[in-house]
């Protein structure tokens, strides 16, 4: 249980201390008690369930960013890439309802978070890119034209924000948008005359004759916009002015349709402190006591229903911290609405008790706008994936955990992974992630030396209903012999598709 306007419940500490130094006058005190319980009505209390989908008229949008080398140019403030993050970061705070996806693009385009009114999200992926990761450095916007293409084709708007690619056929990128039914936003970053680029150790970019490497904006931006139809602009002052720009031109723009909307449903439970509140009032101040107490039995049949489901809850965390899972299941069954609480506990379950498909797709239908409860639910996918063999499917949901913040155990486990697939594909033998769970099991010391995990272990006290678990702290056993590869670094793997274009690049500033 919630309050969704918290402020109220400080009210009632005055009234408390008043009640406990109050005469001992029965009037009096239920007076007082009147008072907390229409306070804690005005706090209104609520039980979050479960995820209702509604419909909202609404734009998709698309960021792109160019994250070439290129944009480390210093013609705006403190170069093109951090004054187009920043100018994101001010349009997210000014969008409210659109759905948005975030693209980062060199030679190839890395998707950062899908289509999502989570813009918190978006914001957050976009701080966990670091450009220096990225090894390619030229701009391809017909590989991004591309990738647009493959999306359904429902109207959309593409912000892109850069100062120019490689190409110089208009003709064929115009025939890639206008198969997508997307309308064009261009934001041009940098000079037309044009700046050096400089590099780490501070000396200038050259080419390989040994000239100065002047990038400005192509020209071909403007062409392509305006043949498209679409709005075109260059970089403000600032990049707060600069997203008011985009966002103007976003509300002339009229390609918008109806979205399907995922909220969650909070049930209102003001009523029972106010019953409670408008009873007692009615038993100091009426004769009819018995008419009141008949009256009270059939409007507190909701209200037992309720509290009979949290009990069943609690009830069922206890089971599930006995390891009696079957119990865990059949209580959980009792539930009339399943909850957040309750899917995460029947996930894990499964989970215990080896039945990860199951887990598996009950992780992947739980909806939740919480950070925390996402990046739990990624990281168990994941851990499920392993124990199947799905390799390829677990680093995926490996990338998702750290995308939303760094994780060391979801680090160990994605390294993990990848040396698994490697030693699946040769007959090497398997290993099991680290576990991030409050519950660690004990290291077997047997031939094969395989690690565990334990799953977590949600609280039977959390509102939240993911129960935050403390991470138990376990020493990592060397899975690799010394005469094997070293290990890659991070940035590499994570930008894996991005990259796939390295060795054609012609023009990598």
């Amino acid at each position: 249980m919630s309050f969704l306007m918290p402020l109220f419940l400080w009210l009632v500490i005055p009234f408390i201390i008043f009640f406990m130094k109050s005469p001992k006058s029965i009037t009096l005190q239920t007076h007082i008690l009147i008072l907390i319980l229409l306070l804690i009505a005005l706090a209104r209390p609520v039980q979050k369930e479960s995820l209702q989908e509604a419909n909202i008229n609404a734009q998709e949008i698309i960021i792109a960013v160019d994250i070439s080398y290129s944009m480390q140019a210093k013609d705006l403030f403190p170069t093109r890439y951090l004054f187009a993050k920043e100018t994101i970061k001010h349009l997210l705070s000014r969008n409210t309802i659109d759905h948005i996806m975030l693209i980062a693009f060199t030679t190839n385009p890395l998707l950062l978070s899908p289509p999502s009114r989570d813009h918190e999200l978006v914001s957050l992926a976009l701080d966990n890119l670091n450009p220096e990761f990225i090894l390619t450095k030229g701009t391809s916007l017909k590989k991004l034209f591309t990738k647009l293409s493959s999306l359904p084709h429902t109207p959309k708007t593409l912000i892109l924000m850069t100062d120019g690619g490689e190409e110089d056929n208009v003709e064929e990128l115009l025939q890639l948008l206008d198969s997508s039914n997307i309308s064009l936003v261009t934001l041009a970053l940098g000079s037309k005359q044009g700046t050096t680029v400089s590099k780490k150790d501070g000396s200038v970019l050259k080419d390989k004759e040994g000239n100065l490497v002047i990038t400005h904006i192509n020209p071909l931006l403007h062409t392509l916009t305006q043949q498209l139809n679409g709005i075109y602009f260059s970089a403000a002052v600032t990049p707060e002015a600069t997203a008011a720009k985009i966002n103007t031109a976003l509300k002339e723009n009229k390609k918008t349709h109806i979205l399907k909307k995922e909220q969650h449903h909070y049930k209102e439970l003001y009523q029972i402190p106010l019953l409670l509140a408008t009873l007692l009032f009615l038993f100091l101040h009426t004769r009819g006591v018995k008419y009141l107490i008949i009256l009270f039995i059939f409007l507190g049949i909701p209200l037992q229903a309720s509290l009979f489901d949290e009990y069943t809850l609690h009830q069922s965390y206890k089971y599930y911290n006995n390891n009696d899972y079957n119990k865990t299941k059949q209580t959980l069954k009792e539930i009339d609405q399943p909850t957040l609480q309750s899917q995460i506990l029947l996930a894990n379950t499964h989970y215990k008790e080896g039945n990860y498909q199951k887990a598996i797709q009950i992780y992947t239908s739980i909806k939740s706008t919480s950070i925390f409860i996402k990046q739990q639910l990624y990281y168990n996918t994941a851990n499920a994936y392993v124990y199947l063999h799905q390799y390829t499917k677990a680093k995926t949901y490996y990338i998702k955990t750290l995308q939303l913040g760094f994780d060391t155990d979801a680090l160990h486990n994605l390294k993990l992974t990848m040396f698994l697939e490697d030693a699946a594909l040769a007959s090497l033998g398997i290993a099991h992630p680290k576990s991030q769970s409050a519950q660690t099991s004990k290291s077997e010391n047997q031939n094969k030396k395989k690690e565990k995990r334990e799953e977590d272990t949600p609280s039977s006290t959390s509102s939240s209903g993911a129960g935050k678990s403390s991470k138990a702290k376990q020493k990592n056993h060397t899975l690799i012999s010394n005469d094997s590869p070293q290990k890659q670094p991070l940035g590499s793997k994570v930008y894996e598709l991005i990259n796939k274009g390295y060795i054609h690049e012609t023009q990598p500033w």
